[in-house]
């Protein structure tokens, strides 16, 4: 389209020139008469300039004279000179005169040739493709000032290691395994409460309060009667056991049981301990209420491991598999990073956000972590072995099908259909279609495709281009 607009532009030109020169011709000398010899020297130029051209043989082109952006005058061009609107390196590279054409195609880049000259819809003419332009293993021939002009870059696909990240939100929930209930199994009475309230921090075997109970005063007097049996009779017997077993059924502390062995008396109170390590829940007791069985009266937690549940996105949700590392922040803690591994991924979706739940373990030692605090995490769904990897500039992409241009060298270029895996960090994992060390076009492969018709010499990768 731009040869036709520039020969037109040139044709236009040439006529005005023509039309000028035929006006400064008024009448014509004998050739004895030399009398207007000199003004007829002066009205007739040597040559006539029909339009003006970039100094540096770019493509720009005026009809009057013109000036670069640095201050250099257009080249003129006369009436007669040889006009090329080619690139010059094109022009150098252009076949000899004894290269057979092989065929001709669209000229517009659509995948379409003809065995002979022919024209478009538009009236543009089909181009020559010469033999050695166009090969039979389906690569292209492009000239080096369409490359330079193109700013084609290659790059050898290598065999690296893919990381793909996944960041998603998520909370901060309690171990469930880490969470103990302290509930009486009998009927019973607070006597005293400890200093203990919700929030706070206990260790095991701290004093939580002072329970009587009639039914724990019972089972410790038929134990001691049983040990006291033991001293007289030599032998304790499966009735001994059974005693104790008592006061271990009703959830005395093993503390409180070895002090009824040890004393051999019947305390008025039992004093109820902390069964591990965590943080005070919940505290449901207060001194001199009565508490009936099942009554939650102390909730603690261990804080030391905590789950942090991800959100994942139901389009990630493939690529994440149990054993992942993952990385969360908290936002309360900017900068500070909590590192675990994903042990459940939970199998449902939420309707609503179209998410499923995955479960990272994590190690609190300090205690910073909340339950129910807000968290983002990174999951890392790459393997750790290198897979043969290029650019993802270099894939051009179909829909159906994916492929990339392989630089064979020399202006040649083959279109090959590749098979995908993985990407991340700005690289695709090529399965099939590539070996590695071949170079592949990473930037302007869609202008080496728009610019030699490549749709017509991919042969089966685009319907309808068999020459």
């Amino acid at each position: 389209m731009k040869r036709s607009i520039l020969l037109v532009v040139a044709a236009a030109a040439i006529a005005a020139a023509t039309v000028a020169v035929i006006i400064s011709r008024p009448f014509v000398l004998s050739s004895g008469d030399t009398k207007h010899a000199h003004v007829i020297a002066q009205a007739e130029p040597a040559a006539a300039a029909i339009y003006y051209q970039d100094p540096d043989d770019k493509p720009l082109y005026s009809l009057v004279p013109k000036k670069t952006s640095d201050g250099r005058d257009y080249r003129a061009v006369p009436a007669g000179a040889d006009v090329s609107f080619d690139d010059p390196a094109e022009v150098a590279a252009a076949p000899p005169a004894d290269r057979k054409i092989k065929y001709y195609r669209n000229p517009m880049g659509l995948p379409d040739v003809s065995p002979t000259p022919k024209k478009d819809s538009m009236g543009m003419d089909y181009i020559p493709v010469y033999e050695g332009d166009d090969s039979d293993d389906g690569s292209v021939k492009v000239s080096p000032g369409k490359i330079q002009r193109t700013g084609v870059k290659s790059e050898p696909a290598v065999r690296r290691v893919i990381r793909t990240m996944i960041r998603a939100p998520g909370t901060v929930q309690l171990d469930e395994r880490r969470v103990s209930v302290i509930s009486m199994r009998a009927e019973s009475y607070v006597q005293k409460v400890a200093d203990v309230t919700t929030g706070a921090h206990v260790v095991k075997g701290q004093p939580l309060m002072e329970i009587y109970s009639p039914a724990v005063s019972s089972a410790a007097a038929e134990y001691i009667s049983t040990l006291n049996s033991k001293v007289t009779g030599g032998s304790e017997g499966p009735y001994g056991r059974g005693s104790r077993q008592r006061l271990m059924n009703l959830d005395v502390p093993e503390a409180a049981i070895l002090a009824i062995e040890k004393s051999r008396n019947v305390p008025i109170g039992i004093e109820w301990t902390s069964p591990r390590d965590g943080i005070v829940l919940e505290r449901n007791v207060t001194e001199g209420m009565r508490a009936q069985p099942g009554d939650v009266l102390f909730r603690i937690a261990d804080h030391s491991v905590l789950w942090a549940i991800i959100d994942v996105a139901e389009r990630d949700l493939g690529s994440v598999a149990i054993g992942q590392r993952a990385t969360v922040r908290a936002r309360s803690f900017p900068g500070k990073e909590f590192l675990g591994k994903i042990n459940v991924i939970y199998p449902q979706i939420n309707k609503e956000t179209r998410t499923a739940r995955v479960r990272v373990e994590l190690s609190n030692p300090q205690l910073l972590l909340i339950h129910d605090m807000y968290v983002d995490a990174e999951i890392d769904t790459g393997s750790p072995e290198a897979v043969l990897a290029v650019p993802e500039s270099a894939v051009m992409d179909t829909g159906s099908r994916q492929a990339v241009l392989v630089d064979k060298g020399g202006g040649r270029f083959e279109p090959r259909e590749v098979k995908l895996g993985q990407r991340g960090e700005g690289y695709v994992e090529i399965r099939e279609g590539l070996a590695e060390d071949d170079a592949v076009v990473v930037s302007a492969n869609f202008l080496i495709d728009a610019e030699s018709n490549l749709k017509a010499a991919l042969k089966g990768f685009a319907e309808g281009a068999q020459p």
